[in-house]
């Protein structure tokens, strides 16, 4: 069935869409992007199936209050049946999967995820954020201002974001893609990484700075995956990028992509006063919710994507005062008195060391208990823990948390707290392998004075952060 869309703005038809009812199976339906892409689509109108092993919650609730959530887990094979109008692969399935094998049998459309963001977002102009780290937040705030402003975009974000109910939107009449592009690869059958795969007309980079040793061996491998990306921006296309990371700063002026404009960013002027950050611009200081200079940094980027599709910096700095920050991103858990509780994303060297340094500098007159956990395949690799060194040693107190089995898990070679603590070359590092020992001695502290910085790509193998919040004493 065919169906056409027409848009009217001012007055004016400016495009009409033209789109088949599709009929769509997801493969992995159970994962965070992918359980998000289901309902996306289903909100979109299309009819949604998807299979999966494992589906957990939130995951789980979503798709059964939509109607999406399988009947049984699984693989099923006889799923894959020849009215689909393609199938959509998420990455934790694997290449022996028995629906995949099924439908490349019946030479079924098969999509990795990122590969149909770009299928359902091609006639649209695409803003792709790019880089090691601030991904998230300078998508956040992107579509913060676009949504403060009532500016329509699709998009896919990598949390839940307050204010949007899926982070995934694909609609019929947006004139844009908001994409955070993951460096990560596309899916078993695929290994471009995502970023790869969006093709942007607008694309920021946040930074470089070495992740996924499991899949980018060598840093230098990782840093051609960033200049590939540049050459994929499409001609007549803008490439934002922070010039303070000395690395992209050289990738991003000796790309050979000449058909595109360059624009570097910085930390913009600003000051702390009381607690609280305040951007100075043209005499007016405009207070943040946010603070720390990769904030600032992120928040600078942004501004500079808002202004290359028409938004004035008038509209950007009034939108951007009540952005709190994206989930997990130095998220506020707690606070009491003289005592604030932060959970942060945190878990390479180069952001472990930016969101330590900017809790001390919001905090100056307090003390700073940083602790983190390893649990990436790179922070669990024996090779890579090296890059740790002098990472904690902003913090005036640090503690480090690994599961061994964890390592056992992801079929890495065992690594031991000696090893651990000898690569952060910090003498007072503690290093506990149990989260109970984690929470247990931080229950036994006196927290006056004091911030409590807990970094993660995981959650302390399920410590419930706001239990734990009541549990600290202030006094």
């Amino acid at each position: 069935m065919w169906i056409i869309i027409k848009e009217k703005k001012a007055g004016t038809l400016q495009k009409a869409f033209l789109y088949t009812m599709q009929k769509l199976h997801l493969i992995a339906i159970g994962g965070s992007a992918m359980h998000n892409m289901a309902l996306a689509l289903h909100e979109k109108g299309f009819i949604v199936t998807g299979s999966d092993d494992e589906i957990n919650e939130p995951s789980k609730s979503r798709l059964a209050k939509a109607g999406l959530l399988p009947e049984e887990i699984g693989w099923f094979p006889d799923k894959i049946k020849g009215d689909l109008s393609a199938v959509i692969l998420g990455m934790h399935a694997r290449e022996d999967n028995p629906e995949l094998i099924r439908a490349r049998q019946m030479g079924l459309k098969i999509y990795s995820y990122p590969e149909y963001i770009y299928e359902a977002t091609k006639e649209k102009t695409r803003i792709v954020i790019g880089g090691s780290h601030g991904k998230t937040t300078i998508t956040a705030m992107i579509l913060h201002v676009m949504n403060f402003l009532k500016i329509e975009t699709d998009y896919l974000v990598g949390a839940q974001l307050e204010g949007f109910n899926t982070m995934v939107s694909l609609t019929n009449t947006a004139q844009y893609a908001v994409i955070e592009g993951d460096e990560y690869l596309a899916s078993p059958i695929d290994k471009r990484p995502k970023f790869h795969l969006y093709k942007p007309n607008i694309a920021i980079i946040s930074g470089i700075a070495w992740d996924h040793i499991n899949v980018f061996p060598t840093f230098e491998i990782y840093v051609d995956q960033f200049k590939k990306f540049i050459n994929l921006i499409e001609p007549n296309g803008s490439l934002i990028y922070c010039s303070e990371d000395k690395v992209l700063d050289e990738v991003c002026r000796t790309t050979s992509n000449t058909k595109i404009d360059k624009m570097p960013y910085s930390v913009p002027k600003h000051q702390i006063e009381n607690g609280t950050t305040y951007l100075l611009v043209n005499d007016q200081k405009i207070p943040l919710q946010i603070f720390g200079n990769h904030n600032l940094m992120n928040l600078n980027g942004a501004r500079l994507v808002c202004n290359k599709i028409g938004i004035l910096n008038t509209q950007f700095y009034e939108a951007i005062q009540s952005f709190k920050g994206a989930a997990k991103r130095l998220e506020l858990v707690y606070k009491k008195d003289n005592f604030n509780f932060y959970k942060d994303f945190a878990h390479s060297p180069s952001k472990l060391k930016a969101t330590t340094d900017a809790v001390k500098k919001q905090f100056t007159k307090r003390k700073i208990i940083a602790c983190m956990e390893l649990h990436t395949f790179s922070s669990l690799n024996e090779e890579f823990l090296a890059q740790y060194k002098d990472s904690m040693n902003l913090a005036d107190e640090a503690i480090v948390y690994f599961n061994p089995h964890t390592i056992a898990h992801k079929k890495l070679k065992e690594i031991t707290p000696e090893q651990v603590h000898a690569c952060f070359n910090r003498k007072d590092l503690r290093v506990f392998t149990k989260s109970s020992e984690v929470t247990d001695y931080l229950k036994s502290k006196k927290w006056k004075d004091s911030v409590l910085l807990m970094m993660s790509s995981g959650n302390f193998d399920g410590v419930d952060f706001n239990g734990l919040a009541q549990n600290l004493s202030p006094s």
